[in-house]
């Protein structure tokens, strides 16, 4: 799914904060505050006065842990991850102290990330990034460096496609007939099938690799799948008919890949799927009916369009290039 429209986006912005706290997830700054996770984590007796106590004192650190990255796996893994890469050059890198999963420490491992968990800090200096929805050159530039990082442990062979079964992790979103959709793809299209619930990173990142489609439930779990498969593919995100999410649709296009849906029928406490829908929907793709695409693409800090599956890129007239990060005291 294209939408035949170029969008601009503003540089990546940094902003400089100076003697600031941070307790319990939110930086606190002359009576204001910023929360980097919800308030309903915290104990009713600290939400409003919180209990002053410090940890770490630091001359300069860099935030790169979001609300919604500590709210969503997936968005972890397309924003603060991207983000760790600049607040590494900026200061001590620091996120939440949120537990962290056996996918997230993975990452981290595979990534090359080190950051300080804090949840009580004195920062003399701290620098904020508002990179989070933004899809410019810098951002792209980063998350194929993730992406370069993850390919390099694994053997990259094309293939099919993989379905990544969501099953009843994360928000819940049943679909009855996950199992037997998978299987169903496995068989007729050579699809492998992998498990968020029971495989680690090594094992989902080396069956993604190489892959022309990502299936599944929308959620989280299909970026794991989009941060490894083939360039050009494509991502189809099964959607419960009262839940419809399009937010995957915002990396797809930065990663210059497909995106497509089919919105299942309501059933009890979750929803099904038609077999048939998705196999047609399957078959609009282009990197299921044409090969792969074979286009020249160059980083921009813009969408790159291709107007009705035309044979030529065009860029909106007027778009220019943005510089990657401005810092703002």
């Amino acid at each position: 799914m294209q939408g035949g429209i170029a969008t601009l986006y503003p540089p990546t912005r940094g902003f400089l904060v100076k003697d600031a706290t941070l307790v319990d997830g939110s930086l606190y700054k002359a009576g204001k505050r910023l929360d980097l996770y919800s308030r309903a984590r915290i104990p009713k007796r600290d939400r409003y006065i919180p209990r002053m106590r410090v940890e770490y004192e630091l001359d300069c650190g860099a935030i790169y842990s979001s609300y919604d990255g500590n709210e969503f796996f997936g968005l972890w893994l397309t924003d603060d991850c991207p983000n760790y890469l600049l607040a590494r050059d900026w200061g001590i890198p620091i996120t939440s102290n949120q537990p962290a999963s056996a996918h997230t420490l993975e990452y981290e491992k595979w990534l090359g990330m080190k950051p300080l968990r804090a949840n009580c800090a004195f920062l003399h200096k701290v620098v904020l990034f508002d990179d989070d929805w933004g899809n410019n050159s810098s951002k792209q530039a980063r998350f194929r460096m993730m992406k370069e990082k993850l390919l390099a442990n694994v053997n990259v062979e094309q293939h099919p496609g993989a379905f990544i079964l969501r099953r009843d992790s994360g928000t819940p979103r049943i679909m009855h007939n996950e199992i037997e959709m998978a299987e169903y793809l496995r068989e007729r299209r050579g699809f492998r099938i992998l498990d968020v619930t029971r495989d680690d990173v090594s094992t989902i990142v080396a069956n993604c690799a190489g892959a022309r489609i990502i299936a599944g439930v929308e959620g989280s779990h299909l970026i794991h799948g989009l941060l490894a498969m083939q360039s050009r593919g494509a991502v189809l995100a099964l959607q419960p008919p009262n839940r419809f999410c399009g937010v995957i649709k915002r990396t797809t296009d930065l990663e210059n890949l497909r995106f497509g849906f089919v919105v299942g029928k309501a059933d009890g406490n979750g929803f099904r799927v038609d077999p048939v829908e998705v196999e047609r929907t399957l078959d609009l793709f282009p990197c299921q009916s044409q090969g792969l695409w074979t286009d020249t693409f160059r980083s921009q800090s813009v969408f790159w369009n291709k107007k009705d599956f035309g044979d030529h890129w065009r860029r909106a007239p007027g778009t220019r290039e943005t510089p990657p990060v401005v810092l703002h005291p």
